[in-house]
């Protein structure tokens, strides 16, 4: 992206990584310190988020601890961890407990209004500047077309507020990412003609994508199967994967306008010793403009949607 392009142009990416949270540094139950992650590693100092390490902050980057627990009892889950972190409000709260997958029927209503989504259109951006960089496949469309739509909080703001759903003929253009990186799964769900690519050439792509709009998010669910298969080597090739794909994504992103925060909504894939969910705290790894500027505000879920949109205010 050229200067002029960047200059008075605020820009956000959020990356969600399902399932993945700061846990001990230990190589046997932990895979974050068993994967090759030469990109995190370089851009966090040679350290990787630990129980015994949850911040690090160097000239490149920074990590930050965020509570996932929401002062509810209880395992953190997806449904009101993700409607949480992308509203701003403790859903969890809302409900007395934590629930999850899907978004609990009873939160529709504040995801519809209080979205990510919803809040930046009404702060004046764009629909059209606003992406879910995500393709989807003819049988989720299908499924939106049947009787039932149990939805996760994310896919659902999207809906709600109109963001376009990006299928293969995107995926084709170069203007969407597939939710398992590199698209290798589509010719077994009926698209063969999906282009199959590597995790670095799906951060540049993911990149390209941030670098026409305001206001872009990506999903990524692979990390939490991982967790929950209790698998190392699995693990490993999910971690590995978005440690390339992050790379493309940084270095194809404009450093002085886009911010680039990468989160998730529980803890899971760092603690192989159990197949559930855990209480750790989730990391939140910020890249580019804007990341000292908003770091402060973030300690819990809740925060993550009111930093990027008072980031994007400016």
């Amino acid at each position: 992206m050229t200067p002029s392009r960047a200059q008075g142009r605020r820009r956000a990416l959020l990356i969600f990584l399902d399932g993945l949270g700061i846990g001990r540094a230990k190589r046997d139950v932990n895979p974050l310190f068993d994967a090759r992650l030469p990109f995190l590693r370089d851009a966090l100092g040679g350290a990787l988020p630990s129980l015994s390490r949850r911040r690090i902050d160097t000239p490149y980057a920074q990590c930050l601890p965020a509570n996932a627990t929401l002062g509810v009892a209880g395992l953190p889950q997806s449904g009101t961890g993700q409607s949480t972190l992308y509203t701003g409000i403790n859903t969890a709260r809302i409900i007395r407990q934590h629930f999850g997958p899907y978004l609990y029927s009873t939160l529709k209503p504040v995801v519809t209004e209080h979205s990510l989504f919803a809040q930046a259109l009404r702060a004046g951006i764009r629909r059209r500047d606003i992406a879910l960089a995500n393709a989807f496949p003819q049988r989720f469309f299908d499924y939106l077309a049947g009787p039932q739509k149990r939805m996760v909080a994310g896919m659902y703001a999207a809906m709600q507020s109109r963001i376009l759903f990006r299928d293969v003929r995107h995926l084709q253009a170069g203007t969407a990412v597939s939710a398992d990186i590199t698209a290798a799964r589509w010719k077994d769900i009926g698209h063969p003609e999906a282009p199959v690519v590597a995790p670095y050439e799906a951060g540049r792509t993911l990149a390209a994508v941030t670098a026409r709009h305001r206001l872009t998010l990506f999903e990524y669910f692979a990390t939490d199967k991982a967790g929950h298969e209790r698998s190392m080597p699995m693990a490993r090739r999910v971690l590995e994967d978005i440690d390339a794909f992050l790379r493309g994504v940084i270095e194809h992103s404009d450093p002085a306008s886009t911010l680039v925060l990468v989160t998730s909504d529980h803890g899971n894939l760092e603690d192989l010793s159990t197949k559930s969910h855990t209480r750790n705290p989730v990391p939140v790894f910020l890249f580019g403009a804007g990341r000292r500027e908003v770091h402060y505000r973030i300690h819990s879920l809740a925060d993550i949607t009111p930093a990027i949109l008072s980031y994007l205010a400016g």
